[in-house]
């Protein structure tokens, strides 16, 4: 278990390593690209840096070749003319030399020492030879830094006459954009910072490292390469990058090098927050990893237990489905029975109502038999004596009472069969009417009086007839059961056809002591040891409505009595069937 545990430290330490080596790779490779873009950046902020002090020495330029041919240069108005020039374009000096280099006029007086050391310049000589000649320094009059403008003055006829000096105020030039970003430093031919708008590094000079004070000590710094680019690294105040990129462009217009230093800060911040990401990215994608195995070892191990546990169940899941085959089987003989039985229940609820109608429809038919036989005698006086007329009547009554035996027994045949064919359409009328007919004579012995109006159209719904048909001679014999002992003995017989088919019995009896139980098996409001039955007429009826979508209801009436009612589904055409 240790050994195991061991490996996995191992393992996940090895990950780490992988990812953090891929991280580090991921920050070299965007800080490099991070510098290529600062770069770029760099060198056109340089560039805008220089081209503003080229143009603005340029216009000094422009000043010195336009005021070299004023016709007043070698007047009496000489002075006056240099000093408003210097005035309204903020110069240090303008004056003019002669042909010996003399000065002869000036904006703001002459110095003979300070100028004899401008004379000195190589600048002033460019002029003396005829060329546009610049240069830079310290200006001795002032004190402040200067850059030199001298543009030579012709003769009429050719050759030099003399040079206009135009000495510019540096600082002027930098006080437009001193603490601009990036730092930007102009050095001369011999490395001292002359121009730059971050003024503590003002006259430095340039070291192999970098930069360093012309007096002092020297402050920190150092060199590198990085990505093809110079990376400067040095401590030298608040407003200069602690790590910079070193950009140079030539400016042989002023005989300067502009230079610029760009904070490094936002490509290591890029780079690290790429490394970051990766990093991020490398663990979790290693953590999900590593959890996908450790699962899948913990599922191995638990498929192991689980292969053990299903062998040593397989044996007793065997015995356990045989016993459930057998379990099966017996519930499978035992639905068989039961269906078997219920059916059998319904033919013995028939049978039984045809054995409480038995005495009246031995009535029924007795009466037309005797009607029969009378009849037949005396259509045979009536033949003999030549009566035709008379014996054909006979005829036709005798034919009459025998279609009513007929369909008497129609109606016991179909009532006594059991049922086997499913749903379909039936006419709702004609079972009412067919129950009716079957009950009549047990209604007229025990005088109930009938209130039945017969539809003048066809009710359809969908059932079985001979079920629907044992129904309502069970709630038509129920009805007249508890009416027996009651004066006022009246059954109602109501077919409603919409919405929905609809058979309302109603009778005067004593009404319904529990409607909620008289649907249940053996649950009847008939003495106990009663011959009228066991309380199933009504649990068989509610089978037998349930069996084709029907409903039935038992009620208290309004007005006193019992009210049934059996609610069928309507037929809607063939596609119901």
């Amino acid at each position: 278990m240790i050994g195991k545990a061991t490996r996995r430290a191992g393992a996940v330490l090895a990950v780490v390593a992988a990812v953090a080596l891929v991280a580090a790779g991921v920050w070299r490779y965007g800080y490099d690209q991070a510098l290529d873009g600062l770069a770029r950046r760099g060198e056109a902020d340089l560039a805008l840096a220089s081209d503003r002090l080229t143009g603005q020495l340029q216009r000094y330029r422009d000043l010195a070749v336009l005021m070299a041919v004023h016709p007043e240069l070698t007047g009496p108005r000489a002075d006056e003319v240099l000093q408003h020039a210097a005035d309204r374009t903020s110069v240090l000096n303008i004056f003019y030399l002669d042909g010996r280099g003399r000065v002869q006029a000036a904006a703001h007086g002459s110095q003979p020492e300070a100028e004899a050391a401008l004379i000195a310049g190589g600048f002033v000589g460019r002029a003396f030879d005829g060329a546009l000649g610049t240069g830079h320094g310290i200006d001795p009059s002032t004190g402040l830094r200067a850059f030199y403008v001298a543009a030579p003055r012709f003769f009429p006829g050719g050759g030099v006459q003399g040079a206009l000096v135009v000495a510019v105020d540096v600082e002027a030039l930098e006080r437009e954009w001193r603490g601009d970003r990036p730092a930007v430093f102009f050095t001369d031919e011999v490395g001292e910072v002359f121009i730059s708008n971050r003024s503590e590094i003002l006259f430095w000079r340039r070291s192999e490292a970098g930069l360093q004070p012309s007096v002092g000590e020297a402050m920190p710094r150092a060199r590198s390469d990085s990505g093809g680019h110079e990376v400067w690294r040095m401590q030298w105040g608040p407003y200069l990058p602690a790590v910079g990129l070193h950009i140079v462009r030539d400016l042989p217009t002023i005989d300067m090098r502009a230079e610029a230093l760009v904070d490094v800060a936002p490509a290591r911040r890029l780079a690290w927050l790429q490394a970051a990401v990766v990093g991020l990215v490398g663990l979790v994608v290693a953590a999900i990893l590593f959890w996908a195995m450790e699962r899948r070892r913990v599922l191995a191990v638990a498929n192991a237990t689980l292969e053990s546990r299903v062998m040593e169940r397989t044996t007793e899941l065997s015995g356990a489905i045989a016993a459930l085959r057998r379990e099966v089987a017996e519930r499978q003989e035992a639905e068989a029975a039961l269906k078997k039985a219920q059916a059998d229940l319904v033919q013995a609820g028939k049978l039984s109502a045809l054995g409480q109608m038995s005495a009246g429809l031995s009535h029924e038919l007795n009466q037309p038999l005797m009607a029969i036989s009378q009849f037949a005698e005396n259509g045979g006086l009536f033949l003999e004596r030549g009566k035709t007329d008379a014996a054909a009547g006979n005829l036709r009554r005798i034919a009459e009472l025998a279609g009513r035996m007929g369909r008497i027994i129609r109606n016991l045949r179909a009532f006594a069969r059991q049922e086997n064919e499913p749903v379909r359409r039936i006419d709702v009328v004609a079972v009412v009417e067919t129950a009716l007919e079957m009950t009549e004579a047990r209604l007229a012995k025990d005088g109930v009086i009938l209130e039945w109006e017969r539809p003048g159209a066809p009710v359809w719904a969908m059932g079985g007839e001979v079920r629907l048909g044992q129904v309502m001679v069970n709630l038509i014999a129920n009805a007249a059961d508890a009416m027996s002992g009651g004066e006022m003995r009246k059954l109602s017989v109501v077919i409603e056809a919409a919405p929905r088919p609809v058979i309302r019995v109603r009778d005067t009896g004593p009404g319904i002591a529990a409607p909620e139980k008289i649907f249940d098996p053996f649950y009847s409001t008939k003495e106990v040891g009663a011959s009228e039955g066991m309380g199933l007429g009504l649990s068989i009826s509610y089978g037998l409505v349930q069996s084709f979508g029907g409903a039935i209801r038992g009620q208290n009436a309004e007005g006193g009595g019992a009210e049934f009612t059996v609610e069928l589904e309507p037929w809607r055409g063939e596609q119901a069937a």
